[in-house]
């Protein structure tokens, strides 16, 4: 291949592809037509002299040769987008769009609060979310198909610290909090101010989990103590949660700043658990090669301020803490 000739048009093209999986949907982001895409790609394979894509009846996927190559071209994009890009961002001047992946019952509690600081400081920006189904969501980072994560992932901060200053990834907690037991209100257990250890194993329950996974953080916590609970439902919503749980006997657990994501909160009980179990860390989590991105940290600034806003209007009960706060936030 011939650099001095190649158009480094061509790189940027192939880098979107290979975020969507999709002449069309690259097309769009590009603001280009189909054949246009088409047509740079068949000039990059030309200039490489590799095959780097084969279609597929939802799109294309990427050859070996590709996936070789595109580490290389993405950061030398980012090189490059960190010389010519503007060092400042203003949302009220400067339109831009994120890809955001969260769970609903984060975007549930974080989205509303993250709209009004949008509305308030009159910001031209297009918010995407996209599913979060995974407790690991650094590969979604890594191709670029999210600007950043939130939600929570137990395992990530020993994994990124032991990476140290070379990892690709950054994390930053938000905010905490603890489980809470949740049942409708004439739920027979609901008429006890205390839920007992032995009640709460006899009960039949419900478990929340994203991926489905027939364990949970509840069961670890209740084997350590010999016990074990009968689950007759998981679900993959705290939605689906709070409309099961409302309509019959069974039990949940869920995340205390988390049961009004559920819809149903006026007509659920919560109750303390009966047994020792971790709470929740909600954290950011994002790429490093947006570090010094002036949109991006613009992003993680107003995403901070909505944190404090949900955790103020939570109210004591739920005792949602902030990162780096030894206390539950102060009320209004």
């Amino acid at each position: 291949m011939n650099f001095r000739t190649l158009d480094l048009n061509l790189l940027r093209i192939f880098d979107v592809v290979m975020t969507e999986r999709s002449v069309t949907r690259a097309a769009e982001r590009l603001a280009m037509t189909q054949p246009a895409v088409s047509n740079a790609l068949r000039r990059l394979r030309e200039a490489t002299e590799q095959d780097l894509f084969t279609p597929t009846p939802t799109g294309v996927t990427p050859t070996r040769q590709a996936q070789a190559l595109w580490p290389s071209v993405r950061a030398a994009l980012d090189s490059l987008r960190e010389v010519f890009e503007p060092q400042d961002f203003d949302p009220r001047r400067d339109a831009h769009g994120f890809t955001l992946a969260m769970a609903d019952a984060t975007a549930a509690v974080i989205v509303p609060p993250l709209v009004r600081a949008l509305d308030a400081g009159q910001a031209k920006i297009e918010l995407r979310f996209v599913p979060l189904a995974s407790r690991d969501p650094r590969l979604l980072l890594e191709q670029g198909k999210a600007d950043l994560a939130l939600g929570f992932f137990p395992e990530l901060p020993g994994a990124i610290a032991a990476e140290g200053d070379g990892g690709s990834m950054q994390l930053e907690q938000l905010w905490s909090c603890g489980y809470v037991c949740v049942m409708r209100h004439d739920h027979p257990l609901a008429a006890h101010p205390t839920l007992t250890l032995d009640a709460f194993c006899a009960a039949k329950h419900l478990r929340v989990s994203f991926a489905g996974r027939p364990r949970g953080f509840v069961d670890d916590a209740l084997q350590r103590l010999g016990r074990k609970r009968q689950v007759m439902i998981t679900v993959n919503q705290f939605h689906s949660a709070g409309c099961v749980v409302r309509q019959s006997d069974l039990l949940t657990v869920l995340p205390r700043s988390f049961v009004q994501a559920t819809g149903f909160a006026d007509e659920l009980t919560c109750r303390t658990l009966p047994f020792e179990m971790p709470g929740i860390d909600v954290a950011l989590l994002w790429h490093r090669r947006h570090d010094r991105d002036a949109a991006q940290r613009w992003l993680r600034d107003t995403l901070r301020q909505a944190a404090v806003e949900m955790a103020r209007s939570a109210g004591p009960a739920n005792a949602v803490r902030l990162a780096d706060r030894g206390e539950p936030v102060p009320q209004p």
